[in-house]
């Protein structure tokens, strides 16, 4: 059977004891981070509050280079940033995770200032997305400073630590931490299907449940504990020191050094990795199972995600698997970024402008298993690279060319693509279409480079680990009028 023949034969189609320590563990592990963020509240602390205007509004101060679009929006003046989006789309919870597709948790963490004022609805102060691969047993965390310069879906560009109080003043469809994660998975171009957040207490509580956690100290450090009237901690250099759950929360809070808040999400990682050794220690894992009630009574309420009990259940069990140098860690520093003043709500503010190319290559050196992929790799480097994604790629005709979709399919096999499945498309497309299912970033990026799809609005991203295929291209007039197919 020839290759136009097979690609038209195929078909598609459109709390026991044990359970509440590996629901802990696995939130412990996989969400892990959330427990260092400085400022954390509750849903319910938060929703009640009445609807205000997002607290992105204001003006540009003047000789920044930015200015206002129809709508009062901030809109800088640089290339290579999408256009805002006109409408968010409700808010559904995300399909079941199938154990077997890379799953990523955007980790969010609030500023503790807006919570102690009662200010309204708070900003984000920490986000941290981490990843695991279940296949190559691997996983990945990477943090996104609160200054960066972002397109918020909805709302036009602001800080990115805007997004979580725009849904929550605005009273979106999930909230604030739904429009955060939208935010971050169209910032970073990759499915993101989970948030995360706990309580401030919790994460106090946590800490000194497991009994404190040991991190090794390169520097003397004078932290601030949250609070009124409490003493200043001093942290001794250099080796390991112990902290306990108020140690804890002032290490991952500091950010007084030349580095600021780049140094602070290092430190934050380095706590989660001090977690995850705490808890997966043999001498510790089978206490942790006595004091399995003890968890349960005291941090079932102050759990926010939208992850299921089953899959952080199944998260818990995975993570004792990945070995420490399995764990790729990474954080958007100066050197990915520019720096520019703006004025927000009527004070200034100074903003880190993304370097797309630099951020992409940060991205892919987290997400994905061979490394990472420069922007000016050479095409047969690009060629293997998308072959060890092992990606599953469907073709569809949304041309009036009769057979586009066969004979694309059959260009792309020739090309080394994996296409396992053609078909129409569900209406005509004047520009093709790239639908990325599950986070192939390479494929994505050969494929790109083969229909010249270049502007971000052509690309979608909708995460579904029920998906048969992985990528999916929608053929457009433009290839049919223009393609090299020989």
């Amino acid at each position: 059977m020839n290759k136009m023949n097979f690609l038209k034969n195929i078909k598609w189609k459109r709390p026991s004891v044990m359970q509440i320590i590996f629901i802990v563990v696995g939130l412990g592990l996989a969400v892990g981070s959330f427990f260092f963020v400085r400022g954390f509240v509750t849903c319910w602390t938060i929703t009640d509050l009445p609807g205000r205007a997002p607290s992105n509004c204001g003006t540009v101060a003047g000789g920044s280079g930015f200015t206002l679009n129809d709508e009062g929006t901030p809109v800088p003046n640089t290339e290579n940033l999408p256009p805002p989006i006109a409408a968010i789309p409700d808010s559904d919870l995300p399909p079941a995770w199938d154990g077997a597709s890379r799953i990523s948790v955007l980790i969010i963490g609030l500023d503790y200032r807006d919570w102690s004022a009662g200010e309204g609805a708070p900003r984000s102060d920490t986000m941290i997305v981490l990843t695991i691969d279940p296949l190559t047993k691997t996983a990945g965390m990477m943090s996104i400073p609160r200054d960066t310069w972002v397109n918020i879906p909805g709302f036009g560009y602001s800080r990115i630590n805007t997004a979580y109080s725009s849904g929550e003043g605005s009273q979106l469809p999930g909230g604030g931490p739904e429009l955060a994660r939208k935010t971050v998975e169209q910032f970073l171009g990759v499915p993101i299907q989970y948030y995360a957040q706990v309580d401030f207490g919790t994460f106090v509580e946590f800490i000194d449940l497991i009994g404190g956690v040991d991190i090794h100290i390169k520097e003397k450090l004078r932290l601030d504990p949250v609070g009124a009237g409490k003493d200043k901690i001093i942290i001794t250099c250099c080796g390991m020191r112990h902290f306990n759950g108020i140690k804890a929360l002032a290490y991952a809070r500091y950010r007084k050094d030349k580095e600021g808040d780049v140094a602070r999400a290092e430190r934050q990682q380095k706590l989660i990795l001090a977690i995850r050794d705490k808890v997966m220690s043999p001498e510790n894992f089978p206490v942790l199972i006595g004091k399995s009630q003890q968890f349960y009574e005291q941090f079932s309420a102050g759990i926010h995600t939208n992850m299921p009990f089953d899959t952080a259940l199944r998260l818990g069990v995975l993570a004792k698997d990945i070995p420490v140098e399995s764990i790729k860690n990474g954080v958007i520093d100066f050197n990915m970024v520019t720096l520019h003043d703006v004025t927000l709500g009527g004070q200034p503010a100074s903003i880190m402008k993304p370097m797309p190319d630099k951020i992409r290559e940060l991205r892919d050196q987290v997400f994905t298993s061979g490394g990472a992929l420069s922007p000016l790799a050479p095409q047969n480097d690009l060629t293997a690279l998308m072959q060890a994604d092992g990606a599953r790629v469907r073709v569809l005709n949304g041309t009036y060319t009769a057979e586009l979709d066969t004979t694309t399919g059959n260009y792309l096999l020739s090309l080394g693509v994996p296409v396992t499945a053609v078909g129409p498309a569900d209406t005509a497309y004047n520009a093709t279409v790239i639908v990325l299912y599950s986070p192939k970033l390479y494929t994505l990026k050969f494929l790109q480079t083969v229909f010249g799809v270049n502007d971000s609005a052509r690309i979608l991203i909708v995460p579904d680990p029920a998906a048969p295929v992985d990528v999916e291209v929608r053929l457009g007039q433009d290839w049919a009028n223009g393609n090299p197919m020989p």
